[in-house]
């Protein structure tokens, strides 16, 4: 028997250790200089993974992208492979916190500011391009193989678009390649050569009318101009009202928002009339809806906020997406006693776990029917909610359980507004 048992073991652990090669090889114990000539010494691209521990899309990637066979076959075969974690934690190991000063120069080297961010270099260790944000297996597998085609790669556009910046064409593509590689002012840059070099017949084609709404991002800009000028072609182009909604939200964004966030007191009605007259023309009032949940928040003033909640949920035809509706619904639970208030919240709350049965969206409903006193009800909903939790939360979770049934509060009363 016992022979038996070691026979089997012996044809198991092969089988486990091709199973767990499936996914992207990662290097590790090494460091940069070694990486450099090993990608150099076998002709390969060398892939980072630049990540932190708080990320929840590195996360993501790491747990159900990277392990996938078609990843791994198509990573390790054209690149050699690096993870570099970006934060430092209490938690760290040696070989972690030996890429501390290296995970240093890269964020500022190759301006990493958003995770994940996965940068492409070529064999000699050059940059040559940068992708920002996660994928699923085949879309990555595609945009880590425009890092390898000199016509795709970031690197190359940029160089492209430097030495040829009025050229409309080239311009586009490098605003493109900008915006997925999180590079703002490169984006900014290229649009703004777009629209310099292209009349306002070309700008107003349906091709590029929509390349023109994304430009105008503040009531001074060039495109905000154009499309005031030219609302009825633009919406021909894109669909009614879109023209009225971008410019509106420019006006938002570059005057009513910043007059508002720093202005002292509850100055909301006088600013938004003042916009409403300078822009006559816009639709102010219909779009800023959104606006106004924001600022009546941040201002802490909930029965405004309850009300402007209200108004955007009927705005929407009461077609808002769950996840929002738990961030009001929770917004309202954590700063707020008004009995109206937590009602209302209650009835978002109740909307939002039609038809989803996410562990944090039953939280929420059972803390809102807790606070509003039926707690019996409320202890049902938070046992629902602990059985679907997964095993990182189930300690917050049973905490609140046993608030409710020792009838604690299970809410902070503070001062801190959970959204800003």
């Amino acid at each position: 028997m016992i022979m038996k048992k070691a026979l089997l073991l012996l044809f198991i652990i092969p089988f486990l250790a091709v199973a767990q090669e499936k996914g992207i090889h990662f290097e590790h114990n090494t460091n940069w200089a070694k990486v450099k000539a090993k990608a150099k010494a076998e002709n390969k691209f060398i892939f980072v993974d630049a990540f932190t521990t708080w990320c929840g899309p590195c996360k993501w990637m790491a747990s159900e992208v990277f392990p996938q066979e078609k990843v791994g076959t198509y990573f390790n075969e054209k690149f050699v492979n690096l993870k570099i974690q970006m934060d430092e934690t209490k938690d760290d190991n040696a070989d972690v916190k030996s890429w501390y000063e290296e995970a240093k120069r890269f964020t500022k080297d190759y301006s990493i500011n958003a995770y994940p961010t996965f940068l492409i270099f070529n064999p000699d260790g050059e940059l040559v391009h940068r992708i920002v944000g996660g994928a699923e297996a085949d879309a990555f597998i595609v945009k880590a193989g425009e890092g390898l085609n000199p016509e795709t790669q970031f690197v190359t556009v940029v160089k492209k678009f430097e030495a040829n910046p009025t050229d409309v064409a080239i311009a586009r593509a490098t605003a493109a390649a900008a915006e997925s590689a999180y590079d703002k002012n490169l984006q900014q840059r290229a649009t703004e050569a777009v629209i310099a070099n292209s009349s306002t017949e070309e700008l107003l084609s349906k091709e590029n009318a929509a390349f023109l709404l994304k430009s105008a991002s503040n009531t001074k800009s060039k495109a905000f101009s154009i499309i005031r000028e030219n609302k009825a072609k633009v919406d021909a182009a894109l669909g009614e009202g879109k023209a009225d909604a971008v410019l509106a939200n420019a006006v938002i964004n570059s005057e009513i928002a910043p007059l508002l966030w720093s202005s002292e007191g509850d100055k909301y009605a006088t600013v938004v009339a003042d916009a409403e007259k300078k822009y006559s023309d816009l639709k102010i009032k219909e779009n800023i809806i959104g606006f106004k949940t924001q600022y009546f928040l941040r201002k802490k003033n909930f029965p405004a906020f309850k009300e402007a909640v209200e108004e955007y949920i009927a705005s929407q035809d009461g077609k808002v997406n769950a996840s929002t509706l738990n961030s009001f619904a929770w917004a309202i639970f954590e700063n707020c006693d008004d009995a109206a208030c937590v009602k209302a919240a209650l009835a978002w709350s109740k909307k939002s776990i039609e038809n989803n049965e996410d562990p944090a969206l039953l939280d929420t409903y059972a803390n809102l029917l807790y606070k509003s006193g039926n707690t019996k009800e409320a202890i049902v909903w938070q046992e629902k909610a602990l059985a679907k939790v997964d095993a990182d939360s189930k300690a917050a979770y049973q905490a609140t359980l046993d608030e409710m049934k020792k009838g604690e509060p299970t809410w902070v009363k503070d001062e801190e507004v959970i959204m800003n």
